[in-house]
């Protein structure tokens, strides 16, 4: 009789499926190793978020109510920053906290700080650009209005964010987006410290080079769930699109 062997595609399909299962028990079970792996990813990613929302957020407000001279290479320079490599904002964030660096002696090199500190500076500039964009969106009478009636500058800008929250929302969810799926800044400042420093992303390539598939994919499932989560936040708590 002739020996029948199962081709490549069905032998693949099937390693995947029991992975898949694997990863669903890893999940079920919460492994120690999914759960440090995920607080470390969410504890990081939303330290980052709102600081560099705080930082770029009002830069972008300010350059987009405000007509001087160079505003046009201020946007350009926005929105070159935020395709920067998050390998090159590792190698500056590594630079910085080393203990030849500026900030070297505080010590913070391999810690979750100075995670925190690179993917900050690693999606400000995307907080200004897309704060820069929102806001040059909305109807300029908003912020005049506000400030006509007494408001001060800080007071008219939060009626000007209140009308815009959809926006500014949806560039909040994706700072985070890009933070908790980043991965060259933290294995570059951070170290992939087990327990410690070690994110879902850092986690994956690790496994995943150890041949622990399972691991890998019951992360990225998790990865996956953490921005579906958020961007369905985002929505909620955005107004409806009115209708014209």
């Amino acid at each position: 009789m002739e020996a029948h062997f199962p081709s490549r595609r069905h032998s693949w399909l099937m390693n995947f499926v029991d992975a898949l299962w694997a990863a669903v028990g890893l999940l079920v079970e919460r492994d120690p190793q999914v759960t440090t792996a995920v607080f470390v990813s969410l504890q990081v990613a939303v330290l980052g978020t709102i600081s560099a929302t705080l930082l770029g957020a009002p830069f972008g407000f300010w350059v987009a109510t405000r007509e001087f001279g160079g505003r046009r290479a201020v946007e350009l320079l926005l929105n070159t920053a935020t395709a920067l490599p998050t390998v090159v904002v590792g190698l500056l964030t590594y630079a910085l906290l080393s203990r030849r660096g500026l900030l070297g002696d505080l010590g913070l090199l391999y810690t979750r700080t100075a995670m925190v500190v690179g993917e900050t500076l690693l999606i400000a500039p995307l907080m200004a650009a897309l704060t820069l964009a929102v806001v040059s969106g909305a109807d300029a009478r908003i912020h005049e209005t506000a400030l006509t009636l007494g408001a001060s500058p800080t007071r008219a800008a939060l009626t000007v964010a209140a009308e815009m929250r959809r926006g500014l929302l949806g560039a909040v969810a994706t700072g985070f987006g890009r933070l908790i799926s980043e991965l060259g800044i933290a294995l570059m400042v951070g170290g992939n410290i087990a327990e410690a420093t070690r994110t879902m992303t850092t986690a994956i390539a690790l496994e995943t080079s150890k041949g622990e598939f399972a691991l890998g994919l019951a992360l990225g499932i998790l990865l996956l769930a953490v921005a579906l989560v958020v961007n369905v936040g985002a929505a909620l708590l955005a107004p409806p699109h009115r209708d014209s």
